[in-house]
């Protein structure tokens, strides 16, 4: 497990969430950051102990959202 501290102002503190969505022990959340302008999708499994984040481009973040799995890959070679 990590465990990062953020500032009061930090970006992750303004998270706005757009979209929540849960079932099968999977949370699938779609947030925006207002100060960086950018959007992230971040996956809980709780059936295999997962948690990723994705920021995808605007084009396709409803897709990553309703589809993270399919992005999750991508996103690994990425970090």
């Amino acid at each position: 497990m990590s465990i990062s501290f953020q500032s009061a102002r930090s970006p992750a503190s303004e998270r706005r969430e757009l979209a929540h969505r849960s079932g099968a022990g999977v949370d699938v959340t779609l947030y925006w950051q207002p100060i960086l302008d950018e959007l992230l999708v971040c996956v809980r499994d709780e059936r295999h102990g997962a948690h990723f984040e994705i920021r995808p481009s605007r084009n396709l973040a409803l897709d990553v959202y309703y589809h993270p799995y399919a992005y999750a890959k991508e996103s690994r070679r990425a970090a």
